[in-house]
């Protein structure tokens, strides 16, 4: 294992150099993030800036968190007006708490950072979701003063204990959604989809990816017949107001971070933005509340746009310790890296070095994937279909419980352990799944602590 003092020095050396300068030797696995990687393992492991920023971009960054820990209010007299009329949360950090991720509710527990999606069969406007008349796209359980919530969200979990062929045992829990007193009659046809809120750091170094890369490890047809296809999202991009490749969201609905920021804003909190400029509510009776202008200016939702882009990414732990290296080796083995693909390196970017060329490890492939029965929220969102779902990436997620204090894992968080959410995998990752089933107690254990190095 490397010994602190030597990381220290690597950093020491690596924060000295401009990406473009790095040479082969810098890039290993300890940096997740290339050269924008960060060895910090306690609560703030995923609000650390990019390291070799610019003073200009460093207050660039801080002016985006700031922006990102506003309090919105319904009051337009008061700083940071525009919340609602109705809306799920009321900054970006009450849902992605510490930059991380979001925790399931417990049976009768209110949502804080889990939101529900929704919508009816059929295609709505550019090809997206279906909008359910009087609701639109996401429900908002939460309205200001004078407005009433769409509806009431509520859970329950079945639980089922299984047994390895080793004899160990898991549970697995089912959550079960449904809502109640909705402000008026919903349509019996509703789909509903819950999305947990993700980590936000790194997402720049994703969004930095070139199109070419990643569509090279798509194989819709699954041509060479190893059960994965692998399937780009095309989604509307309202800036280029077109169809482009989705990269964000739980299922590659959004093609770049500003506008998943700026979406976050309009539907969890009522913003509206140049992006986005038209309230949530349109259409709804409490529609006549808004103001009708736009609510956050283009500069702060730039400035909160790129804090998130230069968040930087939690280094690996134990990377070269032995019982992780099998992990590594058994992780390839059993198939978890066909779609969790270890590396990418970013396009190169003069006008933007802080995301050119780096070579990163985030465990996934960008694309959309199968994930059987179990996982269907049977919602389709574009080119996604209700069983598919993006392969999330997993550089940070061994640091979940020390910024997050749970281990939630899953587009609902239903899963509360790295084994849950191996084991609730299917579809195209049914026989991956079984392959890791079928190692013994020790092995398994290694795959666990290699997932826990990242």
């Amino acid at each position: 294992m490397l010994a602190l003092g030597a990381i220290y020095s690597i950093l020491a050396i690596q924060a000295c150099k401009k990406p473009e300068a790095l040479t082969e030797g810098d890039y290993n696995q300890w940096y997740s993030g290339g050269s924008q990687t960060v060895f910090v393992t306690g609560s703030g492991a995923f609000g650390k800036a990019f390291p070799n920023l610019s003073t200009e971009k460093e207050e660039l960054h801080g002016i985006g968190d700031a922006g990102f820990e506003a309090v919105f209010n319904s009051d337009p007299n008061q700083i940071n007006y525009g919340l609602g009329p109705v809306f799920n949360n009321v900054s970006c950090v009450s849902c992605h708490i510490g930059d991380g991720r979001g925790k399931a509710p417990e049976a009768g527990e209110a949502l804080t950072s889990l939101l529900i999606r929704i919508s009816i069969p059929g295609v709505g406007a550019h090809g997206s979701p279906n909008p359910v008349p009087g609701f639109g796209g996401q429900l908002q359980q939460r309205g200001v003063l004078g407005a009433s919530p769409e509806a009431n969200v509520n859970v329950v979990y079945t639980q089922q204990t299984f047994t390895f062929p080793d004899g160990e045992s898991y549970t697995l829990r089912k959550p079960i959604y449904s809502l109640s007193s909705p402000y008026q009659t919903m349509p019996s046809n509703v789909l509903l989809s819950p999305r947990m809120a993700s980590p936000v750091f790194g997402l720049g170094l994703l969004e930095a990816i070139g199109e070419a890369d990643i569509m090279a490890l798509a194989d819709v047809n699954d041509i060479n017949g190893d059960g994965i296809s692998g399937k780009p999202n095309r989604v509307w991009s309202v800036e280029k107001q077109a169809h482009t490749l989705g990269r964000f969201g739980w299922k590659a609905g959004q093609p770049s971070v500003i506008q998943q920021s700026a979406g976050a804003y309009n539907e969890d909190m009522g913003v509206t933005s140049f992006i986005f400029p038209t309230e949530s509510t349109f259409g709804q009776p409490q529609h006549s509340l808004s103001m009708g202008r736009k609510e956050i200016s283009d500069s702060l939702l730039f400035a909160v746009a790129y804090y998130v882009r230069t968040l930087a990414v939690p280094g690996r732990r134990k990377a070269d310790d032995e019982e992780v290296q099998q992990g590594k080796a058994l992780f390839r083995q059993v198939g978890c890296a066909n779609c969790h693909n270890p590396m990418f390196t970013t396009q190169t970017n003069v006008a933007a070095p802080e995301f050119s060329n780096q070579t990163i490890f985030p465990y996934t492939d960008m694309l959309l994937h199968d994930m059987g029965d179990g996982l269907a929220d049977n919602r389709p969102e574009f080119e996604a279909d209700g069983y598919e779902w993006r392969t999330a990436p997993l550089w940070g997620i061994g640091l979940t419980k020390a910024v997050n204090g749970h281990n939630n894992f899953l587009h609902d968080g239903r899963a509360r352990n790295y084994t849950e959410a191996i084991m609730w995998h299917g579809g195209e990752a049914e026989t991956s799944k079984n392959s890791f089933a079928k190692l013994n107690k020790a092995q398994r254990d290694a795959v666990l602590k290699f997932l826990g190095s990242l």
